[in-house]
């Protein structure tokens, strides 16, 4: 229920105000019925009116009119003094939504087609605590009418953890699947990229499945553009496509709408993380792993009134099955032009071909934990996949001065051709790497 609060609180207090600035005995806070349970629910838990007070955000002396009340009974709207819209009313409550709440459009409307003989600033502030409401409203329906298997939601949330006995920045991926609040939880060093897709596979290997749409903030790693312009990511769009989900972004200044994942970082920061020491990352998304199983997917959901791990097992079979599908870095085909120095560039680090491939196009495929390089069809090199980045991978047999000692084993005796000389091979190189390529030569 907290994050629900959340969520309507900010909006909720903006129609109060605004209703007591009309009344001076207007209610300071309206309550729904699920709010009004939630607070005779903790009261029952034990928790004091201050503390409900702090966790809700309401004022005190709204909890202790709710826990006076035996029942819920819905806001009824105050009467209010007669003014020249009074007679207009129902007709304003009704036109309002279907003009977007627009009090300049209903102003006119009142004017040409009722008669209306009022200002234009009554019609505002009378439709000011209506738009206020709808707000609300939208934001309920928003985050309480995911359908099993439609949509999950993604944010990064970052911490300073103890690692080895130093205080070092985490940032935690978390995926929230709509339905059931089931979450996946990671830890990394960045929120480059490759973290993100890495982050992205590891929780669809867990939920065995993928929603039909996934909602993000306006992440750089997912959007690109300047100025109000944006567009995909042309390697983020890849990524989804090959999963078979649909992207969507939160509207600008709208991050609410992403309320469930952004409660579920708030809790891996409030229930997991209290207290707790770690060897290093990997130990790290050990804890987090154990914690998410034993933990997370067992509550009582607050929201829900459902432990996660229980709804999980009705929206299982609407999820995108995964259909042993490789993932996406396995699966996608990169093209490479060779390099002078006989090297091609793959994700901030250079691999070796065989020289006598520069300046020729190959094709490189991830298989597992190793770059399978092509060149029409024929696998020409094959190297581990090197960590970091702006490091070099180079085989001896690549290099120019292979060509010589072929050459050298092949023949022999007076009846030899010319030999081949190395020198004739040698290219012009980066002096960073000439070590390297000397030995290969």
């Amino acid at each position: 229920m907290e994050e629900q609060f959340e969520v309507e609180k900010a909006a909720t207090v903006q129609v109060d105000n605004v209703r007591a600035s009309k009344n001076d005995d207007a209610e300071v806070e309206v309550l729904g019925k699920e709010r009004w349970e939630e607070i005779h629910r903790r009261k029952a838990e034990g928790a004091s009116t201050s503390a409900i007070s702090r966790e809700t955000g309401l004022d005190r002396k709204t909890v202790r009119r709710c826990l006076r009340q035996k029942a819920w009974t819905p806001y009824q709207r105050r009467a209010a003094s007669q003014t020249l819209l009074t007679a207009h009313m129902d007709w304003l409550i009704a036109r309002a939504p279907l003009v977007q709440h627009s009090a300049r459009i209903l102003y006119q409307e009142l004017c040409k087609e009722r008669g209306y003989a009022g200002s234009y600033d009554t019609v505002r502030n009378a439709v000011q605590p209506l738009r206020l409401e709808a707000s609300v409203a939208s934001l309920t329906q928003c985050r309480f009418e995911t359908e099993p298997g439609e949509q999950a939601q993604v944010d990064w949330g970052q911490a300073k953890v103890s690692l080895g006995g130093e205080r070092r920045a985490v940032h935690i991926f978390v995926l929230t699947l709509g339905y059931s609040r089931r979450a996946w939880a990671e830890g990394y060093e960045t929120e480059q990229m490759g973290a993100l897709m890495a982050a992205h596979e590891h929780a669809f290997a867990h939920f065995g499945g993928v929603t039909r749409e996934i909602l993000y903030d306006r992440m750089r790693t997912v959007l690109t553009g300047t100025g109000g312009r944006w567009c995909w990511n042309p390697r983020f769009e890849a990524f989804a496509q090959h999963w078979s989900f649909q992207p969507r972004v939160c509207r600008p200044y709208r991050a609410q709408t992403k309320g469930k994942v952004e409660s579920g970082v708030k809790y891996v920061k409030r229930n997991f993380l209290p207290g707790r020491s770690f060897r290093d990352l990997d130990d790290f998304n050990e804890q987090l792993r154990t914690w998410l199983i034993e933990i997370a997917d067992l509550r009582l959901h607050g929201t829900t009134h459902e432990r996660p791990i229980d709804r999980f097992a009705r929206e299982a079979e609407h999820l995108t099955r995964l259909a042993g599908r490789a993932g996406f870095l396995e699966a996608i085909q990169r093209s490479r032009v060779v390099a002078d120095d006989w090297l091609v560039a793959i994700d901030a680090n250079r691999y070796s071909v065989p020289w006598r491939l520069i300046g020729q196009t190959v094709e490189v495929v991830r298989v597992g934990g190793s770059w399978h390089i092509h060149h029409r069809g024929q696998l020409v090199a094959e190297h581990a996949i090197l960590a970091g980045r702006h490091q070099l991978s180079i085989k001896p047999e690549h290099g120019p001065g292979a060509m010589g000692r072929n050459a050298r084993q092949r023949y022999s005796g007076p009846e030899a051709p010319d030999r081949v000389s190395d020198r004739d091979h040698v290219e012009v190189r980066d002096l960073s790497i000439y070590e390297q390529l000397l030995e290969a030569a």
